[in-house]
């Protein structure tokens, strides 16, 4: 059905005498949206080299520039840095998209006509009334409401999706971060514990050292007053006893 519209689409480009390339062979419907959302290089492989480019309307033939909405900030310490274009994610938004697709001619067959008419230089009208003629030659029954119908369920899909996402960035935020900061706050209040501790044993030591520096005079003072008291003693002692033996010498002498 889809290779219908891509010839459809160059039979159209070659009625108009344009120019136009080989047909290309036929992507699945998760390569082609992938396309949407990261630009390939020319051997046909994304762009992963570097900083990826940031994904810009002006990106997808046939949309006018528009500025997007920003994406809510998540809570942290650091501020939010601007997003750049992720293959993972383009990755992830092509299966959204794969799982959401329609059954039958919708709103990405009409745009993959469109992005196969976007080279052939027409104004931007006629490309998009170009493909609605192919497109509705190829698929009966089709109409406008369709086309924006289907887009609105995608863009419905991706926003869903979007909505899990940032909830479980919630719940990471709030367990790893919400854990580190537990941990921060942990740390912070062990070291004011710690730091009134040290506190308290550099009081202790200032008072040890100004004991120290009086207990020297006072070892002086009590060692000389020991010292001296024990000469005293020593003499007294020795004035008693020699007393005593010059009396009992004397008696010995004098008593016979």
């Amino acid at each position: 059905m889809v290779r219908g519209f891509f010839v459809k689409s160059r039979s159209i480009a070659l009625s108009n005498n344009h120019k136009t390339d080989m047909p290309e062979p036929e992507k699945s419907f998760g390569e082609k949206t992938l396309g949407f959302f990261v630009k390939e290089d020319a051997k046909g492989g994304a762009q992963t080299g570097g900083n990826p480019a940031p994904s810009t309307p002006s990106s997808l033939p046939g949309y006018a520039s528009q500025p997007s909405a920003p994406l809510p900030q998540a809570p942290g310490p650091t501020p939010q840095t601007p997003g750049t274009v992720d293959a993972k994610f383009a990755g992830h938004f092509t299966d959204v998209l794969t799982k959401a697709n329609v059954q039958g001619p919708d709103y990405f067959e009409y745009r993959e006509t469109l992005r196969h008419l976007a080279d052939l230089g027409l104004p931007e009208d006629k490309r998009y009334q170009a493909a609605w003629a192919s497109f509705r030659a190829m698929a009966s029954g089709v109409s406008v409401q369709l086309l924006t119908g289907t887009a609105n369920q995608y863009l419905t899909a991706l926003s869903a999706d979007r909505d899990l996402f940032l909830k479980s960035v919630e719940t990471a935020l709030n367990e790893r971060v919400g854990g580190l900061q537990n941990e921060q706050k942990g740390i912070l209040t062990d070291n004011e514990v710690a730091t009134k501790q040290i506190s308290e044993l550099q009081k202790r030591i200032n008072a040890n050292n100004e004991r120290l520096a009086n207990i020297g005079g006072e070892i002086t003072e009590q060692s000389t007053k020991l010292t001296q008291n024990r000469s005293n003693f020593e003499a007294t002692y020795a004035s008693f006893t020699e007393q005593i033996k010059n009396d009992v010498s004397k008696i010995q002498t004098y008593l016979k």
